[in-house]
């Protein structure tokens, strides 16, 4: 982040004039991977996926021009619908940072129509600090948002009324990702600043407990360049009985056995992509046994066989984003529901990247990238039954949304970008 608030976002590349090290923020860090230009720069440098305002900022002030600035309409402050999915009409919320200039005030709320796309503002849910990722637990009542700060923590929201429970500390800084276990009793953090991951009890109100572990990932040692560990996204394998956690700085995906009563992790295995990879944010077949990882450092993409039975992932070649810019930074995966078609968020060349899923869900073929009609987006979403994809544009401060052709994976922009201020993460109900 810009400020020391919100900025958990990795340290500095190296010791400042008084001796001590700064602490790398996300957002300082992708600056530094564009100054050093391309993949090059990412086997020297760690950055956190999703990579706040600043990275942006600072590609474009090494161009000579002032940060691009969202626009004021986008957070409405009318209250919101209660009683979403009338008429083809669902939920959307949106993450932010609110310690970025230019920054939201809260989550947003907002709704989209299921035929068109169309997203209309609702309004925000004040009091939660920088919410830059949001998560929904499985019975639909209870939104959980990370607080992507130096001391990180997580807050749930009860949907109904839009209550904020509470916040829960996760031990770490930056907190980054988070997602709910399918059983719907634990949510998992990830903290890039620390490079940590932790798991809290969620209560029948939905609301959070003191953590119940927390792990800090200590092996490997972080790759040549980095200053720590630097944990990305932590989440459920479809077995539900693994958790995995990707790692940008180690260059690793840890495999954790989740004991379901106690809501502690024990660590059953490594993958370690090639150095200087910087994983960032891996993606699930619909069919459990393969998965997808964005490569943010070195631009690529890879497809890893699970095993269920030990929770093990084996990372397969790396292979290419579409990406034509000089700088890319690939950001996230989604997979259709039906498992036949994946799409990539890149930042940088500022597409989506759309693959062909065969030999079930063993291979990826690259059939073309598609304009986002934005800049920098951060994070992708596909609607519950696959037919829409939003794409939150972080510089640009909008939300693009596609259609999706189920024939062929062809992606349409259903009218124009949604403003939305600072625009990281982008989640439709």
């Amino acid at each position: 982040m810009d400020s020391g608030t919100g900025a958990a976002r990795r340290g500095s590349p190296g010791p400042p004039e008084n001796g001590r090290r700064e602490r790398w923020t996300r957002r300082r860090f992708v600056g530094a991977l564009g100054a050093l230009g391309g993949a090059a720069a990412g086997s020297a440098l760690a950055g956190c996926g999703g990579d706040g305002g600043d990275p942006a900022d600072a590609r474009e002030a090494q161009r000579g021009a002032p940060p691009r600035q969202p626009s004021s309409s986008a957070a409405p402050e009318a209250s919101p619908d209660p009683s979403p999915g009338l008429s083809g009409v669902r939920p959307l919320y949106l993450g932010t940072y609110t310690s970025t200039k230019g920054g939201g005030k809260g989550i947003g709320v907002a709704s989209y129509d299921s035929a068109s796309g169309r997203i209309t503002g609702k309004g925000t849910i004040t009091g939660v600090p920088d919410p830059s990722y949001l998560a929904v637990h499985p019975d639909g009542a209870t939104l959980y948002a990370v607080n992507e700060r130096e001391r990180g923590a997580v807050t749930a929201v009860r949907l109904s009324d839009e209550k904020v429970l509470g916040s829960r500390a996760t031990g770490g800084a930056a907190t980054c990702h988070l997602s709910v276990h399918p059983g719907g009793r634990w949510l998992l953090s990830a903290d890039f600043g620390s490079g940590t991951v932790a798991v809290h009890p969620i209560d029948a109100s939905g609301a959070l407990g003191d953590r119940t572990d927390m792990v800090r990932h200590t092996r490997p040692a972080p790759r040549p360049g980095q200053q720590g560990p630097h944990a990305h996204q932590f989440i459920t394998a479809p077995d539900g009985g693994h958790v995995l956690a990707v790692d940008f700085g180690t260059d690793t995906v840890y495999s954790y056995r989740l004991d379901d009563r106690t809501g502690t992790l024990t660590e059953v295995s490594q993958a370690h992509t090639r150095t200087g990879a910087g994983p960032r944010h891996l993606t699930f077949h619909p069919g459990g046994r393969h998965a997808y990882l964005a490569n943010e450092a070195d631009d690529t993409v890879a497809v890893c066989a699970y095993e269920p039975s030990s929770g093990r992932l084996t990372i397969g070649r790396p292979q290419s984003t579409g990406s034509k810019a000089d700088t890319n930074y690939p950001a996230q995966l989604a997979v259709t529901p039906d498992g036949a078609y994946a799409f990539l968020a890149n930042r940088g060349d500022d597409t989506v990247a759309r693959y062909a899923v065969e030999a079930a869900g063993a291979r990826l073929r690259l059939l073309g990238t598609t304009p986002v009609a934005g800049d920098f987006p951060r994070q992708i979403a596909l609607s519950p039954d696959g037919a829409l994809l939003f794409a939150a544009d972080q510089r640009s401060g909008t939300v693009s949304v596609f259609r999706v052709d189920g024939s062929n994976g062809g992606l349409r922009l259903a009218g124009e970008p949604f403003a939305s201020p600072v625009a990281v993460c982008a989640l439709p109900l």
